[in-house]
């Protein structure tokens, strides 16, 4: 593995661990629906980048196919991105209603 690419894993597993650490510790201050919606997001981000970085090493959970390409690596990056849409969503519902 060259030195580029292990800065580059050590780099996103720490930030992501971070974020994750401090999205869980907001989730138990919060109730806000929106604020949940976006902490889920963060949190499946970080899933996405373990499962990324676990397939860089060859261990990869191909169980389930979509066409030609394992059924995780479809699903966490959409799953992320309607995460975030939702709870876009709802703080605009809830600003609008507030006018």
């Amino acid at each position: 593995m060259e030195q580029g690419q292990l800065l580059l894993i050590m780099s996103q597993l720490g930030l992501g661990a971070i974020a994750t650490f401090l999205a869980i510790m907001l989730w138990s201050r919060t109730r806000d629906a929106a604020w949940m919606l976006i902490i889920i997001g963060a949190i499946v981000a970080y899933i996405e980048i373990v499962y990324d970085i676990l397939e860089t090493f060859g261990m990869s959970l191909n169980l389930l196919l979509i066409g030609s390409v394992p059924a995780v690596s479809f699903v966490l990056p959409l799953l992320r991105m309607v995460f975030f849409i939702t709870a876009f969503l709802v703080m605009i519902i809830k600003q609008s209603r507030l006018k």
